[in-house]
């Protein structure tokens, strides 16, 4: 049954040849026939378990000697090894490609987020079929596959109920998936995917639903299903988690148990957290704190209701991270229990880019507020802080907590020159294949180092060809050596990074990186220019946390490493550098394909939901109508005609008791509603919302008209809009508003249309659009914060 043809070079098993046939009656068949079987995984292969959590940062988990307690990681940490110099890409779309991958973020068409794609080779979001997934190279291997949470990979004009399908999770060689496609995703109202099917959880929040429980609580019902039925295999789990990425949505318990404890604010923090990292080991005795961000302000330096909340903030963020860890630890008792967890190579990775600066200097409680520029007052904050974490907010945190949340290092996620952008704690566990208990390791490692190491691991070469494609050379080192010998020597001796302009090349022990620009500047002042950038030089080996730039000492050196990040760069796809970031979400401008292309009208059908903002017309920014025919019944209608994004931003066309209303939600913070007078008669109607935009630049206002088969019902004003996203994670849907509601004119949830629902029709107005009118960088945030 072991026997592979072709070594296992080739995937999926050729097919074996023809067996000898020796007799038209099968009772004279002399030589018995093989049956088709499994493909049979290597003998004695572990389980692989990865897990990935977002926006971490190195100085995040106690086990790091941060503040946030994580007792599923400094379980894993006490029982296996941490891994002190791991890396990754500083964004969320890159390091899940580069991880998933074994190749450079850019060589796998990956150079930003799926949202920030172009035509250019190194960022057009698609990944070449020459670089094949650990787990289709896995699953050709003998193993089931599953994956749970965020995925992030995907175009996103492809995520819709017409695929294609095959760079979804399904495609990409997991068995089983369950979890969300985008960014990020609300944590109390998820819109969710089983495979590629939508689905929607069977519980509310005042039922005790978290997104975090239900992700680990199917994970668990699978590898236990997988243990029952095909205990012979071997299996694979990637569990990639929404936390501690935005929205930090959290129980109020959760909150409590951190009451107080960031109070001193986040420059003692550092200090706090250096000490404990040196007594751990993690970080050397002479790690000096890293320089602190301009621009952000020290703690001594904000008023007393920017610290109330910035507390406030922190203490949502700890427990958003613990609850998620403490999830993370039931699905390792669930290991446990089943015997699996000593034969099981656990990866935890605690980050996939450092802390989120996104926040700016406020934090806000709706996130999507910062990317439009719009900074939250925080004397109105105040009034909503018992709010914060809860399902009526959507917040991030101030960047000051994400500088301490990378302690000790510089700047953040985004920044890919510095390691606060791009180091994050990694724990590996495997009692059978590692007997060695809390140990460190200190070798400069990056995220594609994890395909080849759990290839070495597992006892199964990189293939040569996948599904009939020869594959490109994986770029990642295998850290195998490193296991058994905490002196191993460095398996990476040079990485080059960048996002967003911002770059950096390691070799040798030492580094040199340029800053291109600053995660929360909504603004810049002026256009950067690449050959302007001024680059640092750093010696590594003797200087930890790039406290003491040595450029102007080492000239010679710093055009040496200049030099050969260009040589890098070439060879990984990374030309032509990119700082778009506003422009990018354009498509048209961006250079990619648009889904609906030049189209003006689109017609919907009831039950149709679940378009993204890719996948449906853009009303942002210019005049057009909605017009429904509908049939209503004896009593007075209610419901959603249509609807899209919800709380935190979007409109509505609705019923509420028996008239036709529309509203229009700015941020959360106005609502616009116009309704009309009298209930309809029961029966057939067509009902019309014409906005007209105002025009004279982006997000102005407008004039919205209700006409109930052709005659004016109601008229009102909608003095400002949203011009670029609704929202990362809600959707368009007809004859219901799902997850969050736009208006409390209706319930969260069940506010089905209650009439029939014949056609919904989107219509654009043929002039051009101003989209063109971008700011320069005013969106950078909101491309950025995923």
């Amino acid at each position: 049954m072991n026997e592979f043809d072709a070594g296992r070079h080739i995937l999926p098993r050729p097919d074996n040849r023809r067996p000898l046939t020796t007799a038209m009656d099968v009772h004279d068949q002399e030589t018995a026939f093989t049956p088709v079987g499994p493909v049979p995984p290597p003998e004695d292969a572990p389980n692989v378990v990865i897990v990935l959590v977002d926006d971490l940062g190195f100085g995040t988990s106690g086990a790091f000697g941060g503040p946030c307690e994580m007792p599923a990681a400094q379980r894993l940490a006490d029982n296996g090894l941490r891994y002190t110099r791991f890396h990754v890409t500083a964004l969320c779309s890159p390091t899940r490609q580069a991880l998933l991958t074994g190749r450079n973020h850019h060589s796998v068409g990956m150079g930003g987020t799926t949202e920030m794609t172009t035509a250019a080779p190194g960022y057009n979001g698609f990944r070449p079929r020459t670089a094949a997934t650990m787990a289709q190279i896995l699953q050709g291997n003998g193993y089931s596959t599953a994956a749970f949470g965020k995925w992030h990979q995907t175009p996103p004009r492809e995520i819709s109920a017409v695929g294609p399908f095959d760079r979804w999770p399904t495609g990409e060689g997991f068995d089983t998936f369950y979890g969300f496609m985008g960014a990020e995703m609300n944590h109390w109202y998820p819109l969710l995917y089983q495979g590629t099917t939508p689905v929607e959880p069977d519980r509310r929040p005042e039922d005790g639903y978290h997104l975090s429980e239900d992700l680990v609580d199917h994970a668990i019902d699978w590898v236990r299903t997988q243990r029952t039925l095909t205990p012979e295999r071997p299996f694979f789990t990637y569990l990639a988690l929404g936390a501690a990425h935005a929205p930090l949505h959290v129980g109020r318990e959760w909150q409590e148990k951190y009451r107080g404890r960031f109070d001193h604010g986040w420059d003692r923090q550092r200090e706090m957290t250096l000490r404990r990292q040196k007594e751990l080991g993690v970080v050397p005795p002479e790690a000096d704190l890293a320089p602190w961000a301009e621009g952000v302000p020290h703690w001594d330096e904000l008023t007393g209701s920017q610290r109330r909340l910035a507390a406030r903030f922190m203490e949502t963020f700890a427990g958003f991270t613990e609850h998620a860890d403490v999830q993370v630890g039931r699905f390792v008792d669930a290991l446990e229990e089943l015997g699996e967890l000593d034969n099981t190579l656990f990866l935890y990775i605690l980050g996939d880019n450092g802390a989120s600066g996104e926040g700016g200097i406020e934090g806000t409680v709706v996130e999507h507020r910062l990317g439009h520029g719009i900074v939250d007052d925080p004397d109105e904050m105040i009034d909503h802080l018992d709010e914060i974490g809860g399902p009526l907010s959507y917040p991030i945190a101030p960047a000051g907590w994400a500088l301490a949340l990378n302690t000790p290092y510089q700047w953040t996620k985004q920044v890919a020159s510095h390691f606060g952008g791009t180091r994050d704690g990694m724990i590996l566990h495997w009692p059978r294949g590692v007997p060695e208990r809390g140990g460190l390791r200190h070798q400069f490692s990056h995220v594609i180092d994890v395909l080849p190491t759990i290839l070495d691991c597992v006892g199964v070469p990189a293939p040569f060809s996948v599904d009939g494609v020869p594959q490109q050379p994986i770029e990642g080192t295998s850290m195998r050596r490193t296991l058994a010998d905490a002196r191993a020597p460095e398996h990476r001796r040079t990485q080059y990074f960048e996002m967003c302009g911002n770059r950096g090349i390691y070799h040798g022990g030492w580094m040199a990186v340029t800053r291109h620009g600053i995660p929360w500047e909504m603004v810049p002042d002026k256009e950067r220019r690449f050959a302007d950038d001024v680059w640092e030089l750093y010696d590594i080996d003797h200087d930890w946390s790039q406290a003491r730039d040595l450029a102007a000492e080492h000239p010679e050196r710093l055009r040496q490493l200049q030099d050969l990040f260009l040589i890098e760069a070439a060879k990984y796809q990374v030309f032509p550098l990119d700082d778009r970031v506003t422009e990018r979400e354009n498509p048209a401008m961006a250079g990619r394909i648009d889904l609906l292309g030049g189209r003006t009208s689109v017609t919907y059908r009831a039950g149709m939901r679940r378009f993204t903002e890719e996948t449906t017309l853009n009303v942002k920014n210019r005049s057009h109508s909605v017009t429904a025919d509908v049939d209503l019944p004896g009593t007075a209608a209610e419901g959603v005609i249509i609807a899209q994004g919800g709380r935190f931003g979007g409109w509505t066309l609705y019923f509420t008791g028996g008239r036709p209303a529309y509203a229009y939600n700015y941020f959360g913070m106005n609502l616009y509603t116009v309704r009309g007078g009298e209930p309809l008669a029961p029966g057939r109607h067509e009902i019309r919302l014409e906005f007209a935009y105002d025009g004279g630049g982006l997000g102005k206002g407008g004039t919205a008209v209700l006409l109930v088969d052709g005659e004016k019902h109601a008229t009102g004003r909608v003095e400002r809009t949203i011009p670029y996203y609704f929202s990362f994670d809600e959707t368009l849907d007809v004859g219901v508003d799902l997850s969050t509601p736009v208006t409390d004119d209706y319930p969260v949830l069940d506010n089905e249309f209650t009439g029939i629902l014949h056609t919904v029709r989107i219509d654009l107005d043929d002039r051009s659009t101003e989209s063109s009118e971008f700011d320069g960088g005013l969106h950078r945030r909101v491309m950025g914060a995923q």
